[in-house]
């Protein structure tokens, strides 16, 4: 009974969670009833708003002890931030290379852009505690990526898309950046000493905040994108594509995070944490991002790679942290076998 259970445990872990469910659905209804006209004009106004209600309880939520203890660590986080805002973004340039017969260019860019976005906060955390990772480093490091994001997602946006002539973002963006998402975060992390313990009490209430902001932007990204004729641009052949170049991308990274860190004499839990923070890319504040840098723009093509991207992090990931966890249970139990069996 205890073998099934673990069994049914790793099956439930590797299918398509809620959220993502949702997503999907959100794209469906956007395939069938796109929002056009006034509807999306005010739709659109409704979307800034709990965006930037988002990135309020964002601020409110993250405790400045956390932070405080955590930048100790300076050399883990360096790493993860390098990682995550460094290697990832020199792939997705290499990722260039492959022709646009095979990989069309808006595709592409929305895996470039998927590449500059910061990590994501609460798997990166979740999945850390579950393989028994450092989860103070975890929190501190995520959430140090995000406010960093902020920065220098739309600033790196700006040098790659350039750099090929793509266009697609001017300083204006950033200030659109700084207004609707980092100046409600400020906001949040004043108040955050009144109203911190009870907003994070109050997280499954607030959850439908977080994610529904997100489905928002997901349903007026892809209305916005069919309206324009996105599934009569790409083809199933494209979209596999996509996907195949998302799951390359993330085994090169787990791969240099996982033997990296090891060879850079970090103990296992950073290691852990290290794999688990270095390897993601957060849909919570991509989508968000997307929005404002590309602003009057279509970004359904841009979007789409990190939809499916989440998708194969939270599988591959939860595969990996339940390794982990096995491993630090047979290294106990081969622990307490030495200490009973050794000599007084």
């Amino acid at each position: 009974m205890t073998v099934l259970s673990s069994r049914e445990t790793a099956m439930r872990r590797f299918l398509p969670d809620t959220f993502t469910i949702l997503l999907v659905c959100t794209v469906i209804l956007a395939s069938l009833l796109p929002a056009s006209g006034t509807f999306a004009d005010y739709f659109g106004i409704a979307t800034d708003l709990a965006i930037a209600l988002l990135f309020f309880l964002h601020g409110a939520r993250l405790s400045r002890d956390v932070v405080l203890s955590g930048l100790l660590h300076w050399r883990l986080h360096i790493v993860i931030l390098l990682t995550t805002f460094g290697i990832f973004p020199l792939l997705g340039m290499t990722l260039g290379l492959i022709p646009d017969t095979i990989l069309p260019q808006p595709l592409y860019l929305g895996i470039l852009f998927l590449c500059v976005l910061p990590s994501t906060v609460q798997s990166s955390i979740a999945f850390t505690s579950m393989a028994g990772g450092n989860v103070p480093a975890a929190i501190c490091s995520a959430s140090a990526s995000n406010i960093f994001g902020m920065f220098l997602t739309p600033l790196l946006v700006g040098l790659l898309f350039s750099v090929g002539g793509r266009g697609g973002f001017s300083f204006d963006a950033l200030e659109q950046i700084l207004l609707q998402l980092l100046a409600p975060f400020i906001i949040g992390q004043v108040l955050q000493p009144w109203i911190g313990d009870w907003i994070r009490a109050k997280k499954k209430i607030l959850m439908p905040v977080d994610r529904g902001s997100i489905l928002m932007v997901v349903y007026l990204a892809f209305s916005t994108a069919v309206v324009e004729g996105l599934w009569h641009t790409f083809s199933i052949a494209d979209i596999a594509v996509v996907i195949v170049a998302d799951m390359v991308l993330l085994a090169i990274v787990l791969v240099l995070t996982m033997f990296g860190s090891r060879w850079l004499g970090f103990n296992k839990a950073d290691q852990i944490t290290i794999t688990f923070c270095g390897s993601k890319k957060s849909l919570a504040s991509g989508v968000p991002m997307a929005n404002v840098i590309f602003a009057g723009q279509s970004i359904g093509a841009i979007v789409l790679p990190l939809m499916l991207f989440h998708q194969i992090q939270l599988m591959v990931c939860a595969v990996i942290a339940q390794k982990y966890a096995a491993a630090a249970v047979r290294r106990a139990t081969d622990k307490e076998i030495d200490e009973a069996t050794s000599p007084a």
